[in-house]
C-alpha cells in the first residue's frame, strides 16, 4: 500500500472517514486497449497556487469536471487528430455544438451566412434565438461562391458551410465559399458530419489551383458515425487557432456544457472500427443509389457521387483530392418519387419497409427512412428548390448486407406503384 501523502495524527479516524480518504493509489503504467473512465465533479488541486496556476483551455491540469476528464481529454485529441485540427472541445449534442460556435462568435449587431440547405436546427437558432439578440442573418446559394461574396458585408462575421447540404444531399462549392471567406477574411466554420473526418481533411483543402485554404472551424455531431451505435448524444468543435479556441472553451465553459464520460467512453469504443464502418456504409449507399436512379418510381436521386446530383463536380474536387484513397460520400441518400406519388403513397412506401426504420440521424447500424415536404424549406429562388416535386425520402444505410437493403426497396416500391395505378 502507498503511504498516505500527510503524516497520520494520533487521532484514530473512523471507517468511514478511513474509506473516504483512503490513502492508496493504484500504480501508474496500467496499459489497455480500453481508455480508463474518469468521472469526477469535483478534482482535486495539490495546492492553492496550483489552482491560481491552472490552464483552463489547453489540457495541460485540470479544473472542473465540467471542463474535462483525463477521458474526455483523450476523446478530445483523437477527434483532433481525426479531423486534422489541434484543438478540440466536446459538447452534449452536435447542435450543441453548432450553436456554441454561434454564440461564442456572434454578438448584437453582427449577422451570420447560412446555406440555403443548411442543418434545420441551424437555420431556426438563427431565425429565432439569434435574432431575439439582434443578430441578423441571410442565407446564400452554397453552389454560387459569387453569390455569398455578394452578401458578406462589415456585419458578417460567421459564415456556415455544409457539405453535403442537409437532407437534400446537394454539394456545395466549397473550395470556392472558403476562398470567399478567406479573401474577406471572414471566419468559416463547416458542419463537418457528413464528412467525419474521412471524406476529405477540411483543414488540408486546397483550391483548384493548388492554393491552400483556410477552414476556420470544424463541427462533427460525434452522435453519428464516430458513436455508430445509435445510442449517445456527443458534439464537438474543432480548429487549429489557438486563440479562437480560447475563445469557443471560454463560452463552453461559461454555457456550462459537459458531457458524461459513460458516453465518451462508448465514443472511444466505437472510434477504431469508423473508417470500416463509414466505407461499408458508403458503398451500400452508392449501390442503392444506382440502382434508385433506375427504377421507374424515382424521379431522381439525390447522392453526391451520382454525375446527375446537383454539385456532383464539386464533391469531385475535394473528396477526390487525396488520389491514394477513392472518394467516399458517407451512407446517405435522399430520392424524390415520381410526381404522381401523393403524401399517402410517401407514407405507404415508408412504412413497407422491413429492414429501414423510420427515425431520424444516421450512422449506425440499423438502416433508417425518413420523408420530408420541402414545401417552404427553401429561402431562395433558386436551383437548390428545384425538383421534380417537394416530396422527398431520406435514406440511412446501416450495415446490413446491400442485397437485402436493396431486395427491401425493390419490394416497397412495388407495393406503392401497384397503389398509385390503381388508384
Amino acid at each position: 500500500m502507498n503511504s498516505p501523502s500527510k503524516p497520520l495524527t494520533t487521532h484514530s479516524p473512523s471507517a468511514s472517514t478511513e474509506l473516504i480518504h483512503h490513502a492508496y493509489t493504484p500504480p501508474t503504467g496500467f496499459a489497455s486497449p480500453a481508455v480508463p473512465v474518469a468521472k469526477g465533479s469535483t478534482i482535486f488541486f495539490p495546492s492553492m497556487a496550483a489552482v491560481r496556476e491552472r490552464d483552463w483551455a489547453f489540457k495541460t491540469t485540470y479544473t472542473y469536471g465540467l471542463h474535462g476528464t483525463s477521458t474526455s481529454f483523450v476523446l478530445e485529441e483523437r477527434i483532433a487528430t481525426l479531423e486534422g485540427a489541434k484543438h478540440c472541445i466536446l459538447a452534449p449534442s452536435g447542435l450543441a455544438a453548432l450553436n456554441m460556435v454561434n454564440l461564442a462568435l456572434l454578438a448584437q449587431g453582427d449577422e451570420v451566412l447560412l446555406p440555403d440547405n443548411v442543418y434545420g436546427p441551424n437555420k431556426h437558432f438563427a431565425q429565432q434565438l439569434l435574432a431575439s439578440y439582434g443578430i441578423t442573418h441571410a442565407f446564400y446559394n452554397p453552389q454560387d461562391a459569387q453569390d455569398l461574396a455578394s452578401k458578406i458585408s462589415p456585419k458578417t462575421k460567421l459564415v456556415w458551410l455544409e457539405a453535403a447540404g442537409s437532407v437534400t444531399l446537394e454539394f456545395p462549392d466549397l473550395l470556392g465559399l472558403i476562398a470567399v471567406c478567406n479573401q474577406q477574411k471572414v471566419v468559416c466554420a463547416l458542419d463537418n458530419t457528413w464528412g467525419a473526418g474521412l471524406a476529405f481533411a477540411p483543414f488540408d483543402l486546397r483550391s483548384p489551383d493548388g492554393q491552400a485554404l483556410t477552414l476556420d472551424i470544424s463541427v462533427h455531431a460525434l452522435t453519428k458515425f464516430p458513436s455508430g451505435g445509435g445510442d449517445v448524444l456527443m458534439g464537438s468543435v474543432c480548429t487549429r487557432d489557438a486563440e479562437l479556441h480560447k475563445r469557443l472553451k471560454r463560452c463552453h465553459m461559461q454555457i456550462g456544457f459537459g458531457v458524461g464520460m459513460n458516453d465518451v467512453e462508448a465514443i472511444l469504443r466505437a472510434l477504431p472500427s469508423i473508417q470500416l464502418r463509414y466505407a461499408a456504409q458508403d458503398r451500400s449507399a452508392q449501390q442503392l443509389a444506382c440502382f434508385l436512379a433506375q427504377h421507374p418510381a424515382v424521379a431522381q436521386v439525390r447522392h453526391p457521387a451520382l454525375p446527375t446530383s446537383p454539385g456532383h463536380q464539386y464533391w469531385q474536387q475535394v473528396c477526390g483530392q487525396n488520389a491514394q484513397t477513392p472518394a467516399q460520400a458517407a451512407g446517405l441518400l435522399s430520392f424524390f418519387p415520381d410526381p404522381s406519388w401523393s403524401s399517402a403513397n410517401v407514407d405507404a412506401f415508408c412504412e413497407a419497409l422491413q429492414y429501414f426504420k423510420i427515425g431520424y440521424s444516421w450512422g449506425g447500424p440499423v438502416s433508417l427512412v425518413m420523408a420530408y415536404d420541402l414545401r417552404g424549406d427553401r429561402q431562395l429562388d433558386s436551383s437548390l428548390a428545384a425538383g421534380p416535386g417537394t416530396r422527398l425520402i431520406r435514406l440511412c444505410i446501416g450495415l446490413e448486407d446491400a442485397n437485402d437493403l436493396q431486395a427491401d426497396l425493390a419490394q416497397a416500391l412495388a407495393a406503392v406503384q401497384a397503389q398509385v395505378q390503381t388508384s
